[in-house]
């Protein structure tokens, strides 16, 4: 089996605004999203084997397929899907990390051997590993419930307008709320205690400002959820990339756990992290390590250091959605909830979206991805 073309289609999809129960406009420290850009891949081999990929846009759709399409496609059709370790190493355009370009692509590949050897890709993986108790490991007639709890999102708000959402989140069965963070690091900490007395303490808190705090901030912002009585599960990224050493030292200083994100986009940032002492957890992201197989060796890090384990969220589509949850189901070393908004889609382009029941999603059973795409969908949200 060969893979015989690459076909990448820009698709744009609104989200829910508030009044419809959604999150729009989901505001951040750099921007606010309404709507959003996606390219969805398709990969057939030269047996008909169809499997598909999701990626957001870089730059502009059309950019995003260009490179898929003229620069991922060349070098790996002709190979076997099967060999998606070696053709991420194969990959190569010069000043250029290809790896965010070829993960679709990669995500593609698996669903496609999925299909062929009519299993799904968690168990491709190794099999079933979502945290769960000694007890029900040891209990062969336990029924496992092949779900994935997830962290609800939302974007920045005024205090009283926060409260409401974590309200949703806890009545809708979630255990974990993230809010954006980043703009102004005393409302930062107020959004937080807000939502914090709203719900009575039942939730815990990620809070993400994107690179938005200085140190001296970051300081402050733990400092004072520390003195209120508000511990997060983990404050995410809280100053710029490439500060590993600056990020050790405001760990030593913190209660609050520190978490990395953008820092694991790059190569090797996570081990040198790691070397420094710089994190309580990871938040890492298929995408811009080139697909499943590079998560894998990120999570493998982040496991032998000691590290709780999350999965980024994207703005992601059913497709990306179904990888993720097979690879921190089927790829040990994931230990929190992946962050999903994908309650908050106005539709989506598989055929069968899924439900967010009680904060979790359920794990596709099916072969490969366990997802089909509706291509009436797909040319209905087609952009150029």
């Amino acid at each position: 089996m060969k893979i015989d073309t690459i076909d990448a289609y820009a698709v744009n999809i609104d989200v829910l605004d508030e009044e419809e129960g959604g999150i729009a406009p989901y505001v951040t420290n750099h921007g606010a999203v309404e709507d959003v850009d996606r390219v969805i891949v398709r990969v057939e081999t030269d047996e008909g084997t169809v499997g598909w990929g999701e990626v957001r846009t870089f730059l502009s759709p059309k950019a995003t397929v260009s490179v898929i399409e003229d620069g991922i496609a060349p070098i790996v059709e002709g190979h076997s899907p099967f060999e998606v370790e070696s053709l991420r190493r194969l990959l190569f355009i010069e000043y250029t990390n290809a790896d965010m370009f070829f993960a679709p692509v990669e995500v593609a590949c698996w669903d496609i051997v999925g299909k062929d050897l009519e299993r799904p890709i968690y168990e491709l993986l190794g099999g079933w590993t979502a945290p769960s108790t000694t007890e029900r490991r040891m209990d062969t007639s336990y029924d496992v419930d092949r779900s994935v709890d997830v962290a609800y999102c939302v974007g920045i708000l005024p205090p009283e307008e926060s409260r409401i959402h974590a309200r949703r989140a806890l009545e809708n069965g979630f255990d974990v709320l993230k809010t954006k963070a980043g703009r102004d690091w005393k409302q930062d900490v107020e959004r937080v205690v807000a939502m914090d007395d709203e719900v009575d303490g039942q939730l815990a808190f990620r809070l993400d400002p994107n690179q938005g705090w200085r140190f001296d901030e970051a300081v402050r912002v733990g400092a004072s959820l520390a003195d209120r009585g508000v511990y997060l599960q983990y404050m995410e990224q809280p100053i710029r990339i490439d500060a590993h050493e600056s990020l050790a030292k405001l760990r030593e200083r913190l209660p609050q756990p520190i978490a990395p994100n953008e820092d694991t986009y790059v190569s090797h940032n996570l081990r040198s992290i790691v070397a420094r002492g710089g994190a309580d957890a990871a938040v890492v992201d298929l995408t811009p390590v080139g697909g499943i197989t590079g998560l894998r060796q990120q999570a493998a890090i982040a496991e032998d250091a000691g590290l709780a384990l999350a999965h980024h969220c994207a703005f992601d589509l059913g497709i990306r959605t179904a990888a993720i949850l097979h690879a921190v189901t089927g790829i040990p070393g994931f230990s929190l909830p992946p962050d999903s908004v994908y309650y908050a889609w106005a539709d989506d382009v598989i055929a069968d979206p899924f439900e967010v029941v009680d904060g979790a999603i359920e794990v596709p059973d099916g072969p490969g991805l366990g997802v089909e795409v509706d291509e009436n969908k797909l040319d209905e949200y087609r952009i150029d």
